[in-house]
This record gives structure tokens, sequence and C-alpha cells, in this order.
């Protein structure tokens, strides 16, 4: 029987072989990071049997926590089955129950189905539906084959995403290969770049929208948007009624309007799908993330009937949409995903949630009395701190200061794991999280905030190496309330 490697061989072997995700390797080599082996509800458990809060869901993705027994079980009996059987030329009953169902719970008029396995591509795929969609209906009008979208978007790591995509830290680099789009001003209240104060603004950040739509929608295919949350920007939110008139301006103007729902979809803002707040139905709909319940990945691309009549034809007209993936329909992945709409169902997911986040709210609002918390924004469970040097004139902190880092690393010391972007410490706990872990980690986070602004910046809290972890709990006791 092969031994078990030790915490410390792992770490050994993740230096000399791993390349992660959005990470300065240089550093990563030089700390000690947690090797997570386990889950259990709103906990992860180290190597070492430690356990932390989980508070982003383990990037935005678990709802139901760590090991919940229907998800469980419902990969379990896939398995008996298949684990995989590809949808070309071929179809599965999980994947078309699945299909079935996200189209009852879609925004209403939202009618197929086109499986892939991540954010990113739901998104590619969106905006590849959208220029062949155009070049089928009406092709004597000329090509509609560029997008418009919002500064500080981000849709994904893809190509195509990234073309759309606007966080300049992420993108630069790769900007040889994008194709051109067109960019607007987004909702960015607290720094308004129009220099105004909602609501006596009115909103007036949607007027350069409007003009670029009268000016560009010839050759405008589509507007790619977040609705309600610009989440990796820093958890930008829209005001109330945004949404809606960016629906209707682009129905006026014959553009399709393309919700990324990735990060905001199932239950994230509050509601099912965050467009339901404004009762707006997009063209094109990407989701992922909590789609299975974190389980596995999986991805997909809502669209209407319309739309998908605009791809019908003679074999010979090839107007097929030629995309496809190999793991496309995934069982397992489908599998998990009903299970995942179950609990939603059987545990009143959406109901339970409502006084939490209220909950949510109170508690976070002592914390913009700190001197570095310049604003708190929040939609639902999607929740973003953002810290600053001066509160006055909101400057913030040079990024090599990397203070989210630091406030991360004391909090991970308290025993709650935290990714911030930036200087904005992000918030998002697994919708399932009781009363009293939310007010854990809230607790957690304002104590960390403030032991790290009371200390200059010092080698101390640069990475995760430096001093002792203190966990929130060891292994042996219990993580219910």
């Amino acid at each position: 029987m092969t031994r078990k490697p030790s915490t410390r061989q792992l770490i050994d072997w993740d230096h000399r072989y791993l390349w992660h995700p959005f990470t300065q390797m240089q550093e990563w080599e030089q700390e000690e990071p947690l090797i997570i082996e386990r889950g259990k509800g709103s906990y992860l458990i180290d190597t070492e049997g430690n356990k932390y809060l989980d508070g982003t869901s383990s990037i935005w993705v678990n709802l139901h926590g760590h090991r919940h027994p229907v998800l469980d079980r419902a990969i379990k009996k896939q398995l008996d089955n298949i684990a995989h059987s590809t949808l070309l030329g071929l179809s599965n009953p999980p994947a078309i129950e699945l299909a079935r169902e996200l189209i009852r719970i879609a925004p209403k008029g939202l009618a197929r189905v086109f499986y892939s396995d991540n954010g990113s591509t739901a998104v590619e795929i969106a905006l590849k539906m959208a220029v062949q969609y155009w070049q089928q209906r009406r092709p004597e009008a000329g090509p509609k084959n560029t997008f418009l979208h919002l500064k500080l978007a981000y849709h994904g790591d893809t190509i195509g995403a990234v073309s759309v995509g606007n966080i300049d830290l992420f993108h630069s680099r790769f900007k040889p290969l994008l194709f051109s789009t067109l960019e607007a001003e987004p909702p960015y209240c607290y720094r308004c770049p129009l220099n105004l104060t909602y609501p006596t603004c009115r909103m007036a950040c949607i007027d350069p929208i409007e003009e670029i739509l009268k000016r560009h929608h010839r050759e405008l295919a589509g507007f790619i948007i977040e609705p309600l949350m610009q989440a990796a920007a820093g958890m930008i939110p829209q005001p109330g009624g945004y949404l809606s008139r960016i629906r209707e301006l682009c129905t006026k103007y014959d553009v399709l309007l393309i919700a990324d729902e990735v990060a905001t979809g199932f239950g994230r803002t509050g509601s099912m799908f965050a467009c339901e707040h404004e009762e707006v139905t997009p063209d094109l709909m990407a989701i992922s993330k909590g789609l299975t319940g974190g389980y596995m990945p999986l991805a997909v691309t809502l669209t209407t009937d319309e739309i998908y009549r605009g791809f019908l034809g003679a074999y010979v007209e090839f107007k097929t949409f030629f995309h496809g993936h190999s793991f496309t329909g995934n069982p397992l992945g489908c599998s998990v995903a009903l299970a995942n709409l179950e609990i939603f169902k059987s545990e009143k997911t959406l109901v339970r949630l409502q006084p939490k986040i209220k909950m949510m709210a109170r508690l976070l609002e002592p914390l913009r009395q700190l001197p570095h918390v310049g604003d708190i924004r929040q939609s639902g469970f999607m929740v973003g701190i953002e810290l600053v040097e001066d509160k006055q004139t909101k400057n913030p902190y040079p990024l090599e200061e990397r203070v989210g880092h630091k406030v991360a690393m004391e909090a991970r010391r308290r025993g709650l794991l935290l990714r911030p972007i930036g200087s904005v410490m992000i918030l998002l706990p697994p919708l399932s999280a009781s009363p009293s872990e939310l007010r854990r980690m809230i607790e957690i986070l304002r104590a960390s905030i403030e032991t790290v602004m009371q200390l200059s910046v010092s080698n101390q809290y640069s990475s995760p190496s430096t001093g002792p972890v203190a966990p929130l709990m060891s292994e042996n006791k219990d993580v219910r309330d």
C-alpha cells in the first residue's frame, strides 16, 4: 500500500510541479500554502485537520455547503450508470432533464440550452451565437460583429471573453490577440466617472451608452453585461432601474442583450438570477459557477427561440452552430446540477436566504465607521468592502502594498479564508451559511482590517508563511451550529 504523502511533501511537490492561476509563482514558492483535503458545510479542512470558514464559497461556486448529502448521492448514483457520453450525435437523460428544468426557472422567453464546461466558454458561445445569428438573419444589411461592454468588465479568460473585458491588469498583455469592441463607463457610484451623486444624477451614465447604441447599432451584435453586480471589478453594483433601462435601449436599437450571470446566478443576489430583480429577459444568458452547487465544471448558454430558429436550415446551407466540447452535457455534471436545483426547492433556499441577507447588511454597517473602509457594496450574498488610504479623498492604496492580501492573511490566521480583489475585500459565503457563521465571518473580517490598518506595512503580514496559523478550530470539534 502506498503511504499517504505528508503535508510537507505535498507542499514541496506543489512548489515543484504546479502552476497556480492568478498567482505570482515566485512569491508562492516562498510561501507555506494551505492544502485543503476535505470540506464540511461552510468549512474547509486542511491536511493538518484545521478548519476554516469558506468566505469565498471556493471562488463563488459552492451554494449549499461542502459534502451536501443530496449532491453526493447524485454523483454516486450517476456513476452507477455512466460517467460521460457525448452530445455530438447522441443525448443522455440528465442533460435533457436539466435543460427542461433550467428553462422552467430561467427568465421568461429563454427557450434553449447549449452546454459547455465553464463560465468563460459560456460567454464565448454567446458571442459567437450573436455574430452568426445576425449573419444568418439579415446578411444583406452588412456585418453586425462587434460588441459593447462596460469598462472594468470581466467575462472570462478565453480570447473572446477577454476581448469584451476591461481589467488592464488581467488583459493588457493579450491585446494583440483581441478583437476591437466599444466600451462605456460603468455605474461605479463610489468613484463616479462623471463626478455626480446618485440618485440626483438620474443615472446620467446611461446617456453615453444610448449615444453609442444610436451611432453604432448597425455594427453591434450585442451588449454584454453582468446584471446587478460587476463582480470581478470589485463588486460594483448597478442602481435600481439600470438593467431594465439597458434592456429597453437594446430592444430599441436592435442589439442583442447578453447577460453574464456566471457570478450572479443561482441565488447570489437573492433571486435565482439577477435579471429577475427587474423582470428582464436577455437574448442570451451565460451561467456556470453555482450551476452544480460547486461540485462539477458545467456551464450553459441560454437563448431565445427566435435566436435558435436563426440557425435552422437545410444541411447544405450550413447554418449549423459549429461549436462544441468533448464534455458538453456531461452526465455527472448534469445529474448533480439537477440535484442542486432540487435542493433549492426542498430546502426553500431563496426564502431562507432573505433574512440572512438583511442580517449581513446590519452586521456590515458598523464597518463603515472604520477609518480605512471607503465603501461597502452588497447585493444579496455578494459583498465588496473597498479599503482606501484616505477616506476623505478616496485615495486608493498603492497596488504594491497588497493591503487586501495582508487582510486576507490576517483573516486566515483567525480561521476565515478570503480572496481579495486588489484592495477590495470580497465576502461571498455559501448560501447555506448559518447566522452564527455569517456573524463570525464578519467579526473576523472586521478584526483583520483593524489589525492590519493599525500596523505599519511590515514583513509580518507579507505572506502566509509569516507567523503561526491559528485556525478557527481543530478537526475534533463539531462544525455545526
